[in-house]
């Protein structure tokens, strides 16, 4: 009888879990007690519910003393209000910070550039002085909802792209 040759298996869930987890930039927040962020259940906010899904799992593996709140409510078409993200500090100060029209990579220069300290300064200079985007993924244009104009060189669906 032939024996049956054993598939080589790819990495497992949780060592992809880990991995994401530990991507470099470490998001390690310093002087901060409390992270709160408000934003719409659904159908808008798009920036600031993305960054709830991907970064701030990584924000609070690496930040365990931090308090983090999210709070994800009912948004009507008729209201208007954006989404914010305050964070209290241990010495008692709070800064609030708008997160309205801006993709989640954004979100996240702007939360480490606020409250990111020495290694998120040494990590930001590396990369500059390497001529690499700070954040993989990251747009120049903070507003996700800013138009391109179309390569006209382009034709079919190719012209309106990426």
């Amino acid at each position: 009888m032939a024996r049956k040759v054993k598939a080589v298996l790819g990495p497992s869930r949780l060592s992809q879990i880990l991995l994401n987890l530990n991507k470099s930039p470490k998001p390690q927040l310093s002087g901060v007690k409390s992270l709160r962020l408000t934003l719409a259940l659904k159908n808008d906010h798009f920036g600031a519910r993305h960054f709830v899904k991907e970064d701030l799992p990584r924000i609070q593996y690496a930040n365990t003393n931090v308090s983090i709140h999210v709070d994800k409510r009912a948004k009507t078409k008729e209201e208007s209000w954006n989404p914010e993200m305050v964070l209290e500090f241990r010495n008692g100060d709070t800064k609030s910070i708008d997160l309205a029209n801006k993709w989640s990579a954004n979100i996240f220069q702007e939360l480490m550039d606020t409250a990111g300290g020495s290694s998120w300064t040494r990590w930001k200079n590396e990369r500059q002085a390497a001529g690499l985007p700070i954040l993989e993924g990251m747009r120049e244009n903070a507003s996700p909802f800013a138009r391109t104009s179309p390569d006209h060189s382009k034709k079919g669906a190719a012209a309106v792209l990426p």
